[in-house]
């Protein structure tokens, strides 16, 4: 055991060394907010002259990477229990906001034209609706041209924090879900195709028509797909809207004693969007001087990148929020 410390320890003392000498951070993980992530490292290097080099391998890499100290800090859309990250010997805080959507290829289907309940998104994925003019689909659908096309599935093939917010989303609104799939990273799919990362998942629906898959809203957004109008917890209609965001993560309920460990989907009220969920950085804990680098960063994105977050289809922090993650990082870095 000491030896595999030691060894830890080591690696991260040369990635210590390694980002002084050469003015760069090295981080990596969750796709969801990787464009987010891009924006703001290009803007904090031409501000400071240090680099920011993100790579966009997935939540499960992420994890991986920074338990091992490969990088500088990870990223994760799943975030890890405070029992998790003592194991790790990891710090955890939220970044950036965002939601998930139903995106799919229905030629002639207009964005948010197609309405699903969550009970009919958990049977699509499950497997057992089949064809887009299944009963349960046309019924909440007068007047919307269904074909009588095989629904392809498309879903993460790689372990991902997309995906543990896209099945904590089903295993919420669905009991036959949960009992048969559960939440996770990655599962057991009954059906569908694999796609490497949200940008795999874009290009499978963007290149299969009649196809289906869950994605970050600002792939969505950057390739003009149509996604799917889907309800709240309480069973209204509700589009993927900023408003309806802002409505989920004003229910957010985390602490920085559980270093802001939680859920923000399928929250409560009659226009809140059920799939909306927090992207966390993951640092170690005995790097501090590494880690103030890092913060420096992020720091600097909290006061700055609020716009470029918000083009790119992601909600800031709130100032509330920004202040109790400086508040963790006073306490904790040190």
């Amino acid at each position: 055991m000491l030896k595999k410390v030691t060894k830890g320890l080591v690696i991260a003392a040369i990635a210590a060394t390694s980002m002084v000498a050469a003015e760069k951070i090295n981080g990596a993980g969750a796709t969801f907010p990787a464009p987010c992530y891009y924006d703001w490292a290009y803007n904090y290097q031409k501000a400071t002259k240090t680099r920011v080099n993100y790579q966009s391998i997935g939540s499960g890499g992420g994890i991986k990477q920074i338990t091992e100290r490969v990088v500088q800090f990870g990223a994760t859309d799943a975030p890890l229990t405070p029992k998790e990250l003592a194991a790790s010997k990891l710090w955890q805080f939220p970044a950036v906001f965002g939601s998930l959507v139903v995106a799919h290829n229905i030629p002639g289907v207009k964005d948010e034209a197609l309405k699903l309940k969550n009970s009919v998104v958990a049977e699509i994925f499950a497997g057992t609706i089949t064809m887009w003019n299944d009963p349960k689909i046309v019924a909440d659908n007068p007047g919307l041209n269904l074909p009588a096309q095989k629904i392809v599935v498309a879903h993460r093939s790689d372990g991902s924090g997309t995906t543990h917010v896209f099945t904590d989303y089903l295993s919420n609104v669905s009991p036959m879900w949960k009992s048969k799939f559960g939440t996770g990273k990655a599962i057991g799919w009954a059906v569908g195709v694999g796609g490497k990362g949200n940008e795999g998942v874009t290009n499978i629906i963007k290149q299969t028509p009649y196809s289906i898959g869950y994605i970050e809203t600002s792939y969505k957004e950057k390739n003009n797909l149509p996604a799917a109008t889907l309800q709240t917890a309480s069973g209204k209609w509700v589009t993927a809207r900023r408003a309806n965001f802002q409505n989920a993560i004003n229910n957010a309920s985390w602490t920085k004693k559980d270093h802001f460990y939680g859920s923000l989907v399928a929250g409560k009220g009659d226009s809140t969007y059920p799939i909306v969920a927090a992207t966390y950085i993951l640092m170690p804990r005995e790097t501090p001087e590494v880690n103030a680098e890092v913060i420096k960063f992020f720091d600097y994105s909290f006061r700055n990148g609020d716009k470029a977050a918000e083009k790119l289809g992601y909600i800031p922090l709130s100032v509330e929020a920004t202040n109790l993650v400086r508040q963790y990082w006073a306490e904790n870095v040190k």
